[in-house]
């Protein structure tokens, strides 16, 4: 904690941040989360497969940082979905919404952007409210 009320998150079961940034960061009762991509934490590649893959694998390492801060998807309150294709949008969704609770289901924007880091085909970061 810096005195400001802001501190770092870290998990080893999420990639490690490859440059100037957090895996996630606390603020008051808020817990920002940095975009994550379907990179497994372990060999540090990206998965192999499509869009359905590669969204589970993105979440589960958002859920690794949310159990690091004592939360879950159910504190999850805005979601932010890139994607390189948005023909992938449906297929991205089916598995995105296994991971909520359907009487939970966050705020969300998906956009459709030209590239993502490493040529991923999902990027998804989130905000968590931590507070009771």
């Amino acid at each position: 904690m810096n005195g400001k009320g802001i501190s770092m998150i870290t998990s080893q079961k999420a990639p490690a941040a490859t440059g100037p940034y957090s895996q996630a960061v606390t603020a008051g009762d808020f817990l920002f989360v940095s975009g994550q991509i379907p990179l497994n934490p372990a060999s540090a590649t990206i998965i192999s497969g499509g869009i359905k893959e590669q969204t589970s694998q993105a979440l589960q390492n958002i859920q690794a940082i949310l159990e690091q801060a004592g939360a879950g998807f159910d504190r999850v309150v805005k979601v932010e979905i890139f994607l390189k294709n948005m023909n992938d949008f449906s297929a991205m969704n089916d598995v995105y919404a296994s991971f909520f609770s359907r009487h939970e289901m966050p705020a969300r924007s998906a956009v459709e952007v030209s590239r993502l880091p490493r040529d991923v085909l999902i990027e998804i970061s989130c905000i968590a409210y931590l507070g009771k």
